[in-house]
C-alpha cells in the first residue's frame, strides 16, 4: 500500500488504508509500504517502480484513486472512491481535474481489479471512465464503533474553545464540502446554536477559510485527534454535513456511531450511507439553515435518532470489508 496515504493523514482515504492494513494480518496477509517522498512526481515514479520490482507473489493495492504509470509485474488493485466532477464543478479546477482523470484512467487501465466503496461511486466510475459496471467490485467501508461510542473527554486544549451547545462539522476544508454555504447559514440564523468546524485544509481551501475566519458565530479548531473528534461528536446538538458529493461519507457514520443527530444531504453515496439522518432539501444557505432549524425542533426525530443512528452505523463492518478485500487479493494470486 502507498505510504503517502498510510503515513500521512489525508482524510477518509487514510482511515480506509489504515483500517484495512491493521486487519489484514488476521487473514494471513502482511502489509508493506510503497515508497513516498515529499515531491509528488518522485513519489509517483517510485510507486510505479516498486510495483514492477516487488515479488509477483505479492499484491499491490493503490488505495486512493491514482496508481501506477506502468502496468505492475505483480497482481494489482486500485480503489477509486468516486467521481465528484460528474455532478459538480467545484471539486477541482480544470487543470487539477484533467491531471486527476488522466491518472485515474491510467490506474484503471494498468491494474487488474477496480474496487469502489458505494453503488453510487461504481455508477460514476463506470460512466466517466467507460468501465464495464460488472468489473467494479463494491466494498463499503466499515466503522470502528468502539472509537465513537465511549464518549471520551475533550482534551484540555480544546475544551476551552467549545460552548455548552453547538452544531458540528468535521471533515476536510475544500469546496466540495459546501462550507461557505454552511457558515453563511449559521451566521444569518442567529437562533441556531454556534458552529464548530474541525478539520484540515485539503485543497482549494482559501475561499472557505476566509469565510470561516471572518465568521462571528463559527469557531474553527483545526485538525483534531481521534479522541477529540469522538468527544465533539458525542457532545454536539447536531452534526451537520452539507456536502455536494461524497464517494462514501465517513463522518456521517462516525457521528451516528457517537450518538449525534446527523443532518446531511443525499448527494452521491450519502443516499446509501445517511440512513436515518435528517436530509436537507437543498445545498444553499437557506435550505441548510431552515433544515437545521426544523430538525432541531422535531421532537419525535430527536427522541429516536440516537439509537436509530447507532444501529444503522453498526451495519457497516470493517471485518466484512477487510474479508472481501482479502478474497480479492487471494483470487489474484491463484
Amino acid at each position: 500500500m502507498p505510504s503517502r496515504i498510510l503515513d500521512r493523514n489525508v482524510g477518509g482515504n487514510t482511515t480506509y488504508a489504515r483500517e484495512i492494513a491493521s486487519r489484514l494480518p488476521k487473514h494471513g496477509i502482511e502489509v508493506a509500504r510503497l515508497r513516498s517522498y515529499q515531491n509528488p512526481v518522485v513519489t509517483m515514479v517510485a510507486e510505479s517502480f516498486d510495483a514492477r520490482t516487488t515479488s509477483p507473489q505479492s499484491v499491490v493495492h493503490f488505495v486512493a484513486d491514482t496508481g501506477p504509470l506502468l502496468t505492475p509485474k505483480m497482481p494489482s488493485v486500485v480503489t477509486v472512491h468516486g467521481v465528484a466532477s460528474r455532478w459538480i464543478s467545484t471539486a477541482r479546477n480544470s487543470v487539477q481535474e484533467a491531471v486527476w482523470r488522466s491518472r485515474v484512467r491510467a490506474a484503471i487501465r494498468n491494474c487488474d481489479r477496480v474496487i469502489t466503496v458505494s453503488e453510487s461511486s461504481a455508477n460514476d466510475v463506470s460512466a466517466v471512465f467507460g468501465l464495464d459496471r460488472e468489473k467494479i467490485s463494491v466494498i463499503p467501508h466499515g466503522i470502528s464503533l468502539n472509537k465513537f461510542d465511549s464518549r471520551p473527554e475533550l482534551s484540555e486544549a480544546l475544551s476551552s474553545q467549545i460552548p455548552n451547545e453547538f452544531i458540528l462539522y468535521v471533515g476536510n476544508i475544500e469546496p466540495r464540502k459546501n462550507l461557505i454555504e454552511l457558515v453563511h447559514a449559521v451566521e444569518t440564523n442567529v437562533d441556531l446554536p454556534p458552529l464548530i468546524i474541525a478539520g484540515k485544509p485539503a485543497w482549494n481551501f482559501a475561499d472557505s477559510m476566509e469565510v470561516i475566519s471572518n465568521a462571528r458565530r463559527t469557531t474553527y479548531v483545526g485538525f483534531v485527534s481521534d479522541e477529540d473528534r469522538a468527544a465533539l461528536m458525542s457532545r454536539c446538538i447536531a452534526f451537520i454535513f452539507p456536502s455536494l458529493y461524497e464517494g462514501f461519507g465517513f463522518p456521517v457514520l462516525e457521528a451516528m456511531a457517537a450518538g449525534a443527530p446527523v443532518i446531511t444531504t443525499d448527494r452521491g453515496s450519502l443516499k446509501e450511507v445517511a440512513g436515518p439522518s435528517w436530509i436537507l432539501e437543498g445545498t444553499h444557505r437557506d435550505a441548510i439553515g431552515g433544515g437545521i432549524r426544523v430538525a432541531l425542533r422535531d421532537e419525535a426525530w430527536q427522541r429516536s435518532i440516537k439509537e436509530r443512528g447507532k444501529s444503522w452505523a453498526s451495519t457497516f463492518s470493517w471485518d466484512q470489508s477487510v474479508s472481501r478485500h482479502a478474497e480479492i487479493y487471494k483470487e489474484l494470486l491463484k
